[in-house]
This record gives structure tokens, C-alpha cells and sequence, in this order.
């Protein structure tokens, strides 16, 4: 059975709803209800972003965060290398079946091919900024009001 790992999204959906508060401070509170997700969660994820220079907090009573630059000037590459989540394939740690040509030689083969995967995911991440993101919800956001009118 696989694990599902969502740092990466979840760090986007923080992002993505300072993005769409760009220049406003937002409660770490209204991000937890949002992802809905647990709120130290959602707070380990917003340090991590922080560490990364992509957010600015501030602590206390009226704590708060925003992005540290504009959507336009983050990938999702950086937000995906600031959540710090693992690559989601991995080759397996079972034992190598030294009479089997297969086992023998699997993972060196197997490396190689997500490696490449991994690179082609990193560039296509690297290729779109938050703010592109951001066009899609609203238009979306925009669909959905037209349909609902």
C-alpha cells in the first residue's frame, strides 16, 4: 500500500491562499480552516515556507503571515522544494535475489528512470509561478459563479 505524502500540496494551498491575500496578513488560523487540516500542521508547513524566504510571520497575539514576494516571482518548484517533501516514487529496500538477472540489476535500472521522471517534474514545476495558479482558481471561481447564475 503507498502513502500519500501532502506536504507539497498543502504548502501550495497555504501559498496559494496568501497569494490571493498578496500584501494582507493572514491569521494562521483562517490558512488551517481553508486547508482544513490540523493547525499545527498547517503551522509546520507555513515555518518551513518561512525558512525557505517565501513567507513572512510574525508571532504573538496578532500573528500573522504573507508572502515574502509576489506570485509571480515564486514557482511551484520553490514552494515544492520548501515543504521539503520526499520524491514521491522510491525504489523498494527488499533484498537483491543475487540468481535473478531482474533483482540483480532493478534498482540500478530503476534509478535511472525516476531520476529522469523526477527532473521532468521538477522543470514543469519550475516553469509555472504561483500566480498562474492563482488565474486558474479564479477562473474557475468565475465558471462555477456563472454556472450557479
Amino acid at each position: 500500500m503507498s502513502i500519500k505524502n501532502v506536504q507539497f500540496t498543502v504548502a501550495t494551498h497555504v501559498a496559494a491562499i496568501l497569494g490571493m491575500h498578496y500584501g494582507s496578513d493572514v491569521k494562521s488560523s483562517v490558512l488551517a480552516s481553508s486547508v482544513n487540516a490540523e493547525p499545527t500542521f498547517v503551522r509546520r508547513t507555513v515555518a518551513k515556507l518561512a525558512k525557505a524566504g517565501l513567507v513572512a510571520t510574525s508571532r504573538g497575539k496578532n500573528g500573522a503571515c504573507t508572502l515574502a514576494r509576489s506570485p509571480r516571482e515564486i514557482s511551484l518548484l520553490d514552494i515544492y522544494r520548501a515543504s521539503q517533501a520526499p520524491a514521491a516514487p522510491a525504489i523498494h529496500s527488499y533484498n537483491v535475489l543475487e540468481k535473478c538477472m531482474v533483482s540483480v540489476h532493478f534498482k540500478g535500472c530503476m534509478a535511472g528512470v525516476l531520476d529522469d521522471a523526477h527532473e521532468g517534474f521538477e522543470a514543469r514545476l519550475a516553469a509555472r509561478p504561483l500566480s498562474s495558479l492563482l488565474d486558474d482558481i479564479r477562473h474557475r471561481d468565475a465558471a462555477l459563479k456563472e454556472m450557479a447564475a
